[in-house]
């Protein structure tokens, strides 16, 4: 059964995606069946995209604005749809790494979201609930989006080592996200460096901490709380954060030993390995 339900367009990006999407579909007069046809999906789902139901992906977008020869209409919607899945809180500060020159971070816990694969997120993210999970963790995916601009921002990650030991959606999951982490670093734009566990006492124990600098706006400092995240450009806490992370990249293992040993723990924790029988460890 076709789902007609009425969308305020002005209600929020999503509704206003699926309203275009309805208007566009009706003007080249196709039914939702036959859109569904073209683009490789059921008709259900266009209505639920239609309605507002169904958060859209960028590749159904790119899909959409093919066969409706939309001119890109739908791909850049999705971009203001996903930002808007991401929690109130956070989208300040995505627009503002969205516009960043140099990220540098530190994580204790978690690879940083934009260095996650979409299983690693998608772990993550459906932690506490799965709500809404294919919205956010296609929200947290499509952050990634700088990585591959022309001049994507320079990147320095410092992860502690419990980072690669806490198994987060399985081996096999940890095994792709290890070498995602091998893969990446080898861009020459991006730099990532382990904290060992060796290195006891550090200046990074008060927790993860980002911080942004930008070609014309003032430099900032990003801090997360289980409730939501803090962002000041105060100089003095910029300056902090700056002495605090010289002091953990001092602490960490080089860049070379940092790819060592995260090949290491990809392969001796997270290796399949066959058991006596033939059948393989996942």
């Amino acid at each position: 059964m076709v789902n007609i339900r009425n969308l305020d367009p002005s209600a929020s990006p999503l509704d206003y995606y699926g309203a275009e999407l309805r208007r566009l579909r009706e003007a080249a007069g196709l039914n939702q069946g036959q859109l569904g046809g073209v683009v490789y999906c059921t008709g259900s789902l266009i209505g639920q995209i239609e309605t507002a139901k169904k958060v859209p992906t960028r590749r159904f977008s790119e899909q959409l604005d093919a066969a409706l020869m939309t001119g890109g209409t739908f791909s850049r919607l999705v971009g203001l749809v996903l930002k808007s899945q991401l929690p109130t809180w956070f989208q300040p500060y995505a627009d503002l790494e969205a516009r960043a020159t140099y990220i540098s971070t530190f994580q204790a816990q978690l690879v940083y979201g934009l260095l996650q694969t979409d299983a690693y997120a998608r772990a993550v993210l459906g932690a506490r609930t799965e709500d809404d999970l294919d919205a956010k963790v296609e929200a947290r995916i499509d952050r990634q989006r700088i990585l591959d601009r022309e001049t994507p921002p320079l990147i320095w990650v410092i992860l502690g080592e419990a980072v690669l030991h806490q198994e987060i959606g399985g081996k096999q999951v940890m095994r792709e996200q290890l070498a995602h982490l091998l893969r990446i670093q080898e861009r020459e734009w991006v730099k990532i460096q382990i904290l060992p566990f060796s290195a006891g006492a550090h200046a990074g124990l008060p927790g993860s901490f980002t911080m942004l600098r930008f070609e014309d706006d003032p430099d900032l400092v990003y801090t997360e709380d289980f409730v939501r995240g803090h962002m000041t450009a105060d100089p003095a806490a910029f300056r902090e954060g700056s002495l605090r992370y010289d002091h953990l990249r001092a602490a960490a293992l080089s860049v070379e030993k940092s790819v060592e040993l995260i090949a290491r723990v990809m392969e001796e924790r997270y290796a399949d390995r066959p058991e006596p029988d033939g059948r393989a460890l996942a």
